[in-house]
Order: structure tokens, then C-alpha cells, then sequence
């Protein structure tokens, strides 16, 4: 069964629905692996109410970039920083935009960092692609991971579904896999973002939603 990837401030009722993977079955207990990130200043945490939820990437002075089943509530954004309960800025999300699963969310008070370039193509099948976020750092029974954390994935597919039926990237786990919390997140290739998180299997599938397939809707929105 594929979930969606928000932490449980959002999505008890789809958390309750999945079990654990087996021991038989089970990825190492970082499921985002390749180690911690020092330094990512487009990096994005995403904040419900107060409380962290989601993973992002800033694409614009006023713009980050997530899932759209991440959006409820009263949302914020801590920019620039690997760790999602300090440092760099903070901003309230005054607006949102949703197209299948990706999401835009706009902060009146722009933040002068490093942004993310956006691909207009898809990665290759068979391809190496890098992963990011701040998900659970364990299948049941933890938090999701204080410091960014990334992983890689292979393509395996650029032809299946986002969590509300768009164009997504299918990959399969290299030494790490996406987890709740890691929804939002991007997925990179050749240092252009690719993707967005948006579904997984628990084991070692991830779906990300396309960033080719909506980039005509990106630019008109943030104008990026």
C-alpha cells in the first residue's frame, strides 16, 4: 500500500492504515541514508499549525515548493537551514497553490538565500537521483530526523502517479528511501530538482511528483 508522506500532525488517519514493514522486509532503521546534509540553504521545513510537517525547497524569494497534502492549516516555512527547529529565517505562508500533488506556497517578506533550479525535463530510467528531507528516521516509535538527511534512489520509472493522479517518478531505494515526513522534499538529478514527494510503499518505493510534468504551472504562478 503506498501512503502519503506527512508526519502524523496531519495524517493519523492514513498512518493508521499501514503497518510496519517486516524484519524480513525492512530497510536500515535511517531510511533516508547517505548520512546528514551540512549545508543546504534552498532547504525548505514545512510547518501545520506550529508543528512540523512537511519537507521543501525554496524556488524563489517568496516561493517554496512542496506537496499539496501537506497544506492545512496555518502553514510557515523555516528557510535555510539543515535543521528544522533552528536557524535560518522563518516566514508565514499567506497564500497557497495546489496543482495534482505539488503545492507553492508565497511569503509576503521574500528571503535572500540560495534557490533551487528547476528542470523542464525528466530524469533518465536507470538514472541516479538524490533525495532530501526530514522524515522519520525509523519505520514506527521516532521523530522526524532534527538535522536534513538525504539518500540515493535509482529511476525506475517517469510515467506513474502522484498522490492525486498527476505525472510522477517512480525510483527504488539505493541506500536510503523516503518516509513520512519527507513528503514535499525534492528529488534531484544532475543538481536540477526533478521531483516532489508525495508517495511511498515503506520499503523501498517512492513516488515523486514531476516538476517537468507542472513547470508550465510553476512559472505561472511564482513566475519561475
Amino acid at each position: 500500500m503506498r501512503i502519503r508522506l506527512a508526519v502524523a500532525a496531519v495524517a493519523t488517519t492514513l498512518i493508521s492504515l499501514v503497518a510496519a514493514p517486516t524484519a524480513a522486509s525492512a530497510a536500515p532503521e535511517e531510511i533516508i541514508g547517505g548520512g546528514t546534509v551540512s549545508s543546504a540553504p534552498w532547504a525548505a521545513a514545512v510547518f501545520s499549525n506550529g508543528s512540523f510537517t512537511c519537507s521543501g525547497s525554496i524556488i524563489a524569494p517568496n516561493w517554496v515548493l512542496t506537496a499539496r497534502h501537506c497544506v492545512s492549516g496555518s502553514m510557515s516555512v523555516r528557510v535555510g537551514s539543515v535543521y528544522r527547529s533552528s536557524g535560518g529565517v522563518t516566514r508565514t505562508v499567506s497564500a497557497s497553490y495546489g496543482r495534482y500533488d505539488l503545492a507553492l506556497l508565497y511569503f509576503s517578506s521574500p528571503v535572500s538565500t540560495s534557490y533551487v533550479t528547476l528542470s523542464s525535463s525528466y530524469p533518465p530510467v536507470g538514472s541516479t537521483n538524490t533525495i532530501y528531507g526530514w522524515g522519520m528516521t525509523c519505520y514506527s516509535g521516532c521523530d522526524a530526523s532534527p538535522q536534513l538527511k538525504m539518500a540515493s534512489v535509482r529511476v525506475t520509472s517517469t510515467n506513474v502517479t502522484d498522490a492525486y493522479g498527476g505525472r510522477a517518478i517512480r525510483s527504488t531505494r539505493i541506500d536510503g528511501n523516503a518516509w513520512r515526513g519527507d513528503s514535499g522534499g525534492p528529488e534531484f538529478y544532475n543538481g536540477q530538482q526533478v521531483g516532489v514527494a508525495s508517495t511511498a510503499n515503506g520499503v523501498n518505493i517512492q513516488n515523486y511528483g514531476s516538476v517537468a510534468y507542472n513547470r508550465a504551472w510553476i512559472q505561472s504562478v511564482a513566475g519561475v
